[in-house]
């Protein structure tokens, strides 16, 4: 599974509000600054929070944006859906875009992507914006363990 653009960068707005704490409203400049996102696509994402209940605007010369809802009730998993539509590795395990293959019935790896789905899926959707802010940033040594370095493609 590999994040959208979109998903990737609307994570980073609803971190900065999770940080922000609701102290004051932040700009879509400074969420575009901070988070190295393009301003004109971030006023987009911003619309799209909104109008999915994440975020609220505040307008005036000192406005922005505000966490709607408390960060322990957004989940990861509910705003990639949102933006990305699916969490499932390939489409033949997909339950909201099932797409049939002609090898369904002998395929051998369908079983893997399948536990890969419902893996994700639940890891997502217990990932609150609140859990997930008061976890460590990842080193760059957990990155590039041992364990996975000869790993290509990972």
């Amino acid at each position: 599974m590999k994040l959208s653009r979109k998903s990737d960068y609307a994570l980073r707005a609803l971190f900065t509000l999770v940080s922000n704490q609701n102290e004051r409203p932040v700009s879509v400049r400074e969420l575009a600054e901070s988070n190295d996102i393009p301003r004109r696509f971030l006023e987009q994402i911003m619309l799209e929070l909104k109008s999915e209940g994440w975020v609220q605007s505040v307008p005036g010369r000192d406005g922005g944006f505000l966490l709607a809802k408390p960060a322990t009730a957004i989940t990861m998993g509910e705003v990639v859906r949102h933006f990305d539509g699916i969490l499932a590795p390939i489409s033949c395990v997909s339950t909201s875009h099932f797409e049939p293959c002609s090898q369904e019935g002998k395929c051998r790896f369908r079983r893997i992507m399948l536990d890969v789905r419902n893996y994700v899926s639940r890891m997502m959707d217990q990932a609150t914006l609140a859990s997930v802010f008061q976890q460590p940033a990842v080193t760059h040594e957990e990155v590039f363990s041992q364990e996975f370095v000869m790993g290509d493609g990972i």
